[in-house]
């Protein structure tokens, strides 16, 4: 079974690579921004419980998300694997998830971290901006302190997986077909 992580901060490509690594290694895609629109948009307990804390502006505790992810990942037994997207965000959440996959026999195969340089990731989500009409992707202000919060708070979450040998940073710049090779050939090691 192939569990990934695919991190990196906003606008290092993440979405457009995970689509085309769900196709190659007939993956399920698990995102927490999908989860939680979900569970609330079909008003279930967890959707309510994480409705109550969006709508203060509070972060969903871990253990609401958490529950969400063994929800989603329990629904789908006996697959390829799973390719986690926006979690885990916090040191926190990569133990929870640990060891939750450790009660189903699993386990994170790889996290892999793509780096992209800030002034191009600025470049990328104001253009993303420009087509989509993000308004969190039209202010290169809000922008830089995205990816100084990503720095802060999410960035160790590499470091916990790298302590297992299981992080492998990948240059994200470039045409996207390169980098997508650039993560195959990781993959693929792990699958040898």
């Amino acid at each position: 079974m192939l569990n990934l992580i695919l991190f990196g901060p906003p606008g290092s490509g993440k979405g457009t690579q995970a689509t085309k690594l769900l196709k190659r290694y007939d993956l399920i895609h698990i995102s927490t921004g999908n989860l939680f629109r979900y569970e609330i948009d079909n008003r279930t307990p967890l959707g309510q419980k994480a409705k109550s804390y969006i709508d203060k502006g509070d972060l969903v505790p871990d253990e609401i998300t958490v529950d969400m992810l063994k929800n989603k990942v329990k629904k789908h037994p006996g697959v390829a694997g799973f390719i986690f997207d926006g979690f885990p965000r916090t040191v926190a959440q990569a133990k929870a998830l640990d060891h939750f996959l450790q009660t189903e026999d699993r386990s994170v195969s790889l996290l892999i971290a793509l780096e992209v340089n800030a002034q191009e990731l600025v470049n990328r989500l104001l253009k993303r901006g420009r087509s989509s009409g993000r308004a969190d992707d039209q202010d290169a202000d809000i922008i830089r302190n995205r990816i100084a919060v990503y720095k802060n708070e999410t960035a160790p979450v590499a470091n916990h997986y790298a302590n297992n040998q299981k992080t492998r940073v990948i240059d994200g710049t470039g045409e996207i077909e390169a980098i997508f090779n650039r993560i195959c050939k990781e993959v693929d090691l792990v699958l040898a």
